[in-house]
């Protein structure tokens, strides 16, 4: 996809609240709002956490790849050497007790895999072989504008044995106390169009574990699946709402 086009369909602006000083001189792009109204109906992980109109995103494991030191991280472009189909982030973060309002200045941290199934600060033994301990790509963290929305430019990503595709989220308010970590979940068809078709990138083929059959979705999958929309030529916009108890 030409950078041109990929720059329009972020958008620029003075959207986000700068939590520290950024790392590098990242563009800042404005996200399309998310309009999501009404009644929300997620169900955390055990059992369903209701609160005013509306119910708390799942809550689900941080590990085994946490971020070490999120605070380090904060940026919009969170690719650094990786490569691979090219994506925007779209993440709205609601309040459930506040009537699903817009929740602004929530802290918001992303991380995922590369196109190769491998996490950045880990490895060289255990779960992955490849050492990448001394690198931070795929992380970043955002503040939440005043429509509750972050972005970030990153690439699709890729998946590992056992695991369907998917995106870490770590949740804080404005003073940084932890209000959820969840996990956000890809439409299959679309997972099955990038791995089959943009091989040049992605060289394993499709995923070994499905969203139905994978331990962290399977029982709250319609909670944490994101709308993924665009192309393998235009690259992707993935669009999802987070709820949060603050």
């Amino acid at each position: 996809m030409q950078r041109k086009e990929f720059i329009k369909r972020l958008g620029f602006g003075s959207l986000m609240v700068p939590l520290v000083a950024a790392c590098g001189k990242d563009d800042d792009p404005t996200p399309a709002t998310d309009t999501t109204t009404g009644t929300t109906t997620t169900t955390t992980t055990g059992g369903t956490t209701s609160t005013g109109t509306c119910t708390v995103s799942p809550s689900e494991t941080a590990g085994p790849f946490p971020t070490k030191t999120p605070a380090d991280l904060v940026m919009v472009d969170i690719r650094s050497d990786r490569t691979g189909i090219e994506m925007v982030v779209n993440i709205t973060i609601q309040n459930s007790n506040n009537s699903c309002a817009a929740l602004a200045d929530a802290i918001v941290d992303i991380w995922h895999c590369d196109r190769d199934g491998y996490y950045s600060e880990y490895g060289g033994s255990g779960m992955q072989s490849v050492n990448f301990q001394s690198v931070h790509f795929l992380r970043g963290r955002q503040s939440t504008n005043s429509d509750g929305v972050v972005a970030f430019k990153t690439i699709f990503p890729g998946w590992y044995s056992g695991r369907a595709p998917h995106i870490h989220a770590h949740i804080y308010d404005s003073t940084g106390k932890s209000l959820l970590v969840t996990q956000i979940a890809f439409p299959t068809d679309v997972c099955n169009t990038v791995y089959t078709t943009a091989t040049n990138f992605y060289t394993k083929g499709t995923q070994d574990t499905s969203n139905a059959s994978d331990n962290v979705f399977s029982d709250s999958l319609a909670n944490e699946l994101a709308t993924v929309t665009g192309s393998v030529a235009d690259g992707f916009t993935l669009t999802h709402t987070i709820v949060v108890s603050a």
